[in-house]
């Protein structure tokens, strides 16, 4: 099964490859246009939020006479495929919403407009620098930074309080010794997190967190020290202490969330948003939940998910296109969309207004507190596996011998050392 797995996961990024490589060689001029209509695409936000867009859109057309934008939804598991299919048959979107992982593995083939040409330094200066900072390759803007999350920790108190546990923990190092006590006291897990390659970033930001480096500058895997040995064997050891779910190797972040709300693990890391959908499915496990800041390692750092809005290197409209996705993200809207979505404003000026909002409201419910917690992490977070070229590739990669270590086909160190031989062999 894993061979086969792994066999299809070739095949696609075969396909990946080939239809990137076509569009770095089709150096055709961009199609000239009369059309004054811009088309956006955003990642599954209809139809909750299709009041907020369409008075965004309303607004941003009656203050530019003359354009039209065509808004579409794409839902979240079909993004990157059809965004790839665009782009290469040069039929994609004006303006679409991306995260910089997967947009930084189209910007390394230029496929990208890159924002230094089209926008001046005091209106980048706007927003958050680590932000603007994690939509750079190579000197390279390719993004404009729209909202932002940062994971906090749902725990549920009556678990913890059954294991004898009064606090939720804060470091990894205070996780196993929770997770230990969970099982054994209540048979439960404390938490999954997915070693699934495609899916979540979050184990190989664990270990940023825990102090490895990744790569070097050369760009050089830089994680075959005791610090990266260490961190493999944190993950390691819980799997074969039977201290993680063992479906961790073949399910995704979403698993997560069904098992937190079905009540079979204790701590869930995800955003403030989620406790929304928490209250609405499962009422009684959103009753016993309280937040904390997200769990860290040795190092303190705290991760910030961002989500961007880049613009297609092909469009006709580029001027139209950049003017729209600043409209979007500029202080007001950011900050509208902010509340409406539980999410956080990647603005300087946002952020400020959004904290001091938090600080003067009386609003003392699970969902206000779950955005306090998640701001006020903002001045410590940053982007921690940043763009690069081929992260896909590298995380593939370290998952991959992680999971080779936990079903005890390799030693630790094995793992460790093979992973830094296949990703320098790239």
């Amino acid at each position: 099964m894993r061979r086969f797995v792994k066999l299809k996961r070739l095949a696609i990024w075969s396909l990946v490859g080939l239809l990137l490589s076509w569009l770095i060689s089709c150096n055709a001029a961009p199609p000239t246009s009369s059309s004054p209509e811009l088309e956006f695409w955003t990642m599954q936000l209809q139809p909750k939020f299709t009041p907020y867009f369409t008075e965004v859109i309303r607004q941003y057309e009656s203050e530019n006479q003359g354009i039209k934008l065509r808004w579409v939804d794409v839902p979240w598991e079909a993004m990157e495929s059809k965004i790839l299919t665009a782009v290469s048959a040069k039929t994609a979107p004006d303006v679409v919403n991306l995260n910089p992982n997967f947009a930084s593995q189209l910007a390394s083939r230029n496929a990208w407009l890159d924002l230094n040409t089209q926008i001046p330094p005091e209106v980048k200066q706007q927003y958050l620098p680590k932000i603007w900072a994690a939509t750079t390759l190579k000197d390279a803007s390719f993004g404009i930074p729209w909202y932002l999350t940062t994971r906090i920790t749902l725990s549920n108190q009556d678990l913890l309080s059954k294991a004898g546990i009064k606090e939720p923990p804060k470091t990894f190092e205070e996780l196993a010794d929770v997770a230990a006590k969970l099982k054994e006291k209540t048979g439960k897990y404390a938490l999954f997190v997915t070693f699934v390659p495609g899916d979540s970033g979050e184990v190989l930001e664990s270990l940023v967190q825990m102090g490895v480096q990744l790569v070097d500058d050369q760009g050089k895997a830089a994680f075959n020290t005791p610090d990266g040995i260490a961190g493999f064997r944190y993950w390691v050891d819980l799997y074969q202490q039977g201290l993680l779910p063992p479906e961790v190797l073949t399910q995704g972040h979403r698993h997560a969330i069904d098992l937190y709300q079905s009540g079979e693990i204790a701590l869930l890391s995800s955003g403030a948003e989620f406790l929304t959908s928490i209250e609405t499915n499962a009422p009684t496990i959103a009753k016993v939940t309280a937040t904390s800041p997200q769990i860290t390692g040795k190092t303190g750092k705290k991760n910030v998910a961002v989500m961007n809005l880049v613009i297609p290197r092909d469009t006709d409209k580029a001027e139209e296109s950049v003017k729209f996705a600043l409209f979007v993200t500029n202080t007001e809207n950011q900050l509208g969309f902010a509340k409406a979505a539980n999410v956080l404003p990647s603005t300087v000026e946002g952020v400020k207004r959004y904290i001091e909002e938090l600080k003067q409201s009386s609003d003392s419910s699970a969902i206000a507190q779950a955005r306090q917690v998640s701001a006020m992490q903002l001045n410590d977070a940053e982007v921690l596996v940043p763009a690069m070229k081929d992260l896909n590739k590298l995380q593939q990669i370290i998952y991959e011998n992680l999971q080779a270590a936990m079903l005890k086909e390799k030693t630790v160190e094995q793992a460790v050392k093979d992973a830094a031989d296949a990703w320098d062999s790239i």
